[in-house]
């Protein structure tokens, strides 16, 4: 079973079940692959499951015939499901939560359905408005309609057939038969009946001596065997698909009355077999339906010629019945063959590979039986001629031409260019899609990659590229299967190696990622040094403030005096301003496709403006084809990365500003100087952290997990491979920076904004002290241009240096008080080391449990000198304890004597 399947299964089961507010679908994905068998080795008998079930079941008839009709469709994967659901009665536990299940159901259902019945009939009293008696007119009849839910009509599923088709096809209308094709019922030769049916007296048969009987009888089947009433053998009028049956007159001896009731079943089903080609001759039913009734009818025209032949003898008296039983049994077998397909394709309603399928077991099925898996497999050749050209034309030119939805893969109308804007767009995996119940079983083991050759050699097709497959050759059934799988292989390892060249030479894309990485993951540090210096300014305005062009010019200019300029792709290079944060962004990713998701898109945007730094962020222009790999879902990784990063780096710019301008405080006092100890203390523990975090991002995540992606794209044998190396790798590179985790990301926030805070704090008294020192240097002993200063003057100046020094030893003061600086700075020391043992004691937990062995190198660069374990393991013992009670809480009372 395929990964897609197996997520389509569960996420059917837990819909069905209503397993809401679980652990999620993955849980479950999760432990079925790791638990499930890769090589099935045993076939599953269904014999002792089905005795087991029907012993189980209140109403066994019921089961055994609901299995024999599925039996009969040809249902895919029955025995292993009657095997599963063997095990299931044997586990009381899952059947007490199915049937608690299915009453809560029943109940809901019931409820629902005495709402919506509830008929509004107004009093007799008053008269009904048009408008009120079609509103009761609808309701009565869609109740009648479920109440009455049978069969669908011949006429009905054709309709249904066609409207489907040319809503796909909407400017290819399906081709349709004239009228009269099917007003004319006479056309089909299938018991008819007469609104004259003659003037012949009909001589009662039991008054007639043996020989006439037998002779008179023998007329009468040549007649019913093409589909034409006898005087004393007559069909029986049908209701809906069942066989036909046939009523003998009871006056015949019983002698020849045997013998007629085994001939006639050949009559049975030439009546089935006529019917079907009929009705599957119709071009809503496909190529495939059409090809077996043309094959269908090929072998009834062998049938009638015998016919023929056979009343040849009967006019000339060389034909008793016993001669008609002698020649009839070659046919009897394989008219059998013929209707009872007929009737098994009716009942599945299949179409295309669904009809396949059928055949193709039905082959298998007649091994012993040479005559009837001839047949078979001649019918089969046949039907599977326009299916294998639709599979021709895939494989080898990667077009699909399916006018009637009979083909395993689909395409659905999707642009390529939405890859660049979708953050969501799924093009590589929707675009063309497998069909599951159109795959024939012989295909079943090789559908992937047909769906996966047809796919690479239609992306090389669109970019203009003439395909031609050197192996292509007729695809023709047989019931060896391995010439399929060798054909198949063969195809697609042409394709696998045509797209793949195409996109690593003439594409160039390991360059293209290599590009990348330069930029969003920041490994030319000349680049962003020069482009951090030349932005800073612009960058610290409001978001709403900044121009982007002026960005352009910046990174232009960044990018043509730094080493970037010799990349070739530096161009595809652009600026983008983000509406939110990087959490706000990261939160909504990891809530697309949850209960989350709507919440956060319909949430009201935050009232802080963010400043540019925040929403800054690279772009990148890919097109096709290397957008399949570097589609919008990459690049908004990629982006998360980069914003993640650059903002560590504004934080280290920041806190190595504040150690340059700490400078001054050697020009202060002694007892302001011990007041700044605290603070360049806390600085540099804040820098060892910043610095620290970035050296595990870049060196011990990004690049090794990079050559890794090197080292597997040089071994990859098709795209998807590409597509799964770099999916991982931006998803390991996500996982270890601590982005894929919304608590580890929101301890780190807060510490970068105490970071942040603690250097805007210091700037600020800073600037204060050197203007309070320039101040105190400032004097007026070298007077003015105008001469020397005038006695009024220097008493002016002076006023103004008294208050400007009053003013900003205030100032400074407040800074200087114990409620003051010394707080200040002590508070945030406390906040920073509260997140920082926060995030450690996460990671340790992370780990540990989760294996997240990585994480744990944040820890050894973070605590190198065993500064925080005395503190982590305090953490853990509070933990420990208050896990303690709650366990033993929920440990059962031990019985005592």
């Amino acid at each position: 079973m395929s990964e897609f399947r197996i997520h389509h299964d569960v996420n059917e089961l837990i819909s069905l079940l209503r397993l809401h507010g679980t652990e999620g679908a993955e849980h479950y994905i999760d432990l079925l692959q790791k638990n499930r068998t890769p090589y099935v080795t045993t076939s599953v008998s269904a014999h002792s499951a089905k005795v087991k079930i029907a012993e189980f079941s209140r109403t066994p008839e019921d089961f055994l015939k609901k299995y024999e009709e599925l039996k009969s469709k040809n249902t895919r994967n029955l025995d292993p499901l009657v095997y599963l659901l063997s095990k299931l009665t044997e586990d009381k536990e899952t059947l007490l939560y199915l049937q608690q299940n299915a009453k809560d159901k029943a109940e809901q259902l019931a409820s629902s359905s005495m709402a919506g019945s509830s008929l509004p009939i107004p009093p007799s009293t008053s008269k009904i408005s048009m408008q009120e008696l079609e509103e009761l007119r609808k309701q009565l009849g869609s109740v009648t309609t479920s109440v009455t839910s049978g069969p669908q009509p011949v006429e009905v599923l054709r309709k249904v057939l066609r409207e489907k088709l040319n809503k796909k096809n909407a400017g290819q209308p399906v081709p349709v038969f004239p009228a009269w094709v099917y007003e004319r019922p006479a056309l089909i030769g299938d018991f008819l009946p007469l609104s004259n049916p003659g003037t012949d007296i009909t001589v009662p048969i039991g008054s007639l001596p043996l020989p006439s009987q037998e002779a008179t009888i023998v007329e009468d089947l040549l007649y019913v065997l093409i589909g034409v009433d006898g005087r004393y053998i007559s069909a029986q009028p049908l209701v809906g698909r069942q066989n036909r049956s046939f009523l003998v007159d009871p006056n015949l001896d019983m002698s020849v009355k045997e013998l007629v009731n085994r001939i006639l079943p050949v009559a049975g089903s030439y009546s089935m077999v006529t019917r079907f080609i009929e009705e599957k001759s119709s071009f809503e039913y496909g190529q495939v339906n059409h090809a077996l009734a043309a094959a269908m009818r090929t072998l009834v025209k062998e049938y009638m010629i015998l016919i023929t032949q056979l009343e040849h003898l009967q006019r000339q008296g060389l034909l008793s019945l016993q001669k008609l039983w002698f020649y009839i049994q070659p046919t009897l077998r394989t008219m059998e063959v013929l209707a009872s397909l007929a009737i098994s394709l009716d009942k599945g309603e299949c179409l295309g590979g669904a009809t396949l399928s059928l055949l193709h077991d039905r082959t298998f099925g007649y091994t012993g039986d040479s005559q009837a898996q001839e047949l078979c497999l001649y019918l089969t050749k046949a039907a599977s001629a326009p299916y294998f050209e639709i599979l021709e034309r895939w494989i080898y030119r990667g077009i699909i031409n399916d006018p009637y939805s009979e083909f395993m893969v689909e395409e659905h109308e999707l642009k390529k260019e939405k890859i660049q804007e979708d953050y969501n767009d799924k093009y590589w995996d929707k675009r063309y899609t497998i069909v599951q119940q159109q795959i024939p079983s012989f295909l079943q083991k090789v559908a992937d990659k047909i769906l996966s050759t047809g796919k690479y050699l239609n992306v090389v097709r669109e970019c203009g590229h003439d395909v031609t497959c050197p192996d292509a050759r007729e695809i023709i059934y047989t019931l060896k299967e391995r010439a399929y799988v060798e054909q198949i292989e063969k195809v697609y390892s042409y394709a696998s190696k045509v797209l793949l060249d195409f996109l690593m030479e003439e594409k160039e894309l390991v360059a293209r990622l290599r590009s990348i990485k330069h930029y969003f993951l920041m490994d030319q540090g000349d680049f962003f040094v020069h482009f951090m210096d030349l932005t800073e300014e612009e960058l610290k305005k409001s978001v709403d403030d900044i121009i982007p062009t002026r960005l352009e010019a910046l990174l232009e200019l960044a990018l043509r005096m730094s080493t970037a300029n010799t990349d070739p792709f530096k161009d595809d290079l652009k600026i983008e301003l983000m509406p939110h944060d990087l959490i706000t962004q990261l939160l909504r990713v990891l809530a697309i496709e949850t209960r989350q998701e709507k919440a956060l898109i319909n949430a009201d945007p935050t009232e802080l403006s963010l400043s540019g730094l925040e929403a800054f962020s690279f772009d990148y222009i890919v097109k096709w084809p290397l957008s399949l790999i570097i589609n919008r879902k990459a690049l908004t990784r990629y982006q998360m990365l980069f914003r993640h990063m650059f903002y560590c780096k504004h934080v280290e710019r920041l806190l190595c500003n504040v150690w340059i301008s700490n400078k001054a405080a050697k020009q202060f006092s002694l007892h302001s100087a011990k007041w700044f100890a605290g603070a360049f203390t806390l600085r540099q523990r804040m820098l060892n952290f910043v610095q620290n975090i970035q050296y595990y991002m870049m060196f011990e995540v990004m690049e090794p997990t990079w050559h890794i992606l090197e080292k597997n794209l040089k071994s990859a044998s098709n795209i998807d491979d590409v597509l799964s190396h770099h999916n991982n790798f931006l998803d390991n590179c996500l996982k270890d920076c601590m982005l894929t985790n919304p608590e580890l990301l929101k301890i780190f926030s807060k510490l970068m904004s105490v970071c942040v805070m603690f250097t805007n704090c210091l700037q600020r008294f800073t600037q204060s002290m050197q203007v309070q020192t320039e101040m105190e240097r400032l004097t007026l002993e070298h007077g003015t241009m105008m001469g020397p200063p005038t006695q009024s003057e220097k008493n002016e100046e002076a006023m103004k240096k008294k208050l400007t020094s009053k003013y900003l030893a205030e100032h400074v003061d407040a800074f200087q008080s114990s409620s003051g600086f010394e707080s200040t700075i002590n508070n945030f020391d406390s906040n920073f080391s509260t997140h920082l043992l926060d995030l450690l004691d996460k990671l340790s937990m992370y780990s540990t449990n989760d294996c997240e062995h990585s994480m744990i190198n944040i820890i050894y660069r973070l605590d190198f000198n065993g500064f925080y374990t005395e503190s982590l393991k305090q953490l853990s013992a509070e933990r420990n304890q208050k896990v303690t009670p709650q366990a033993a809480l929920l440990r059962p009372p031990v019985a005592t004597q």
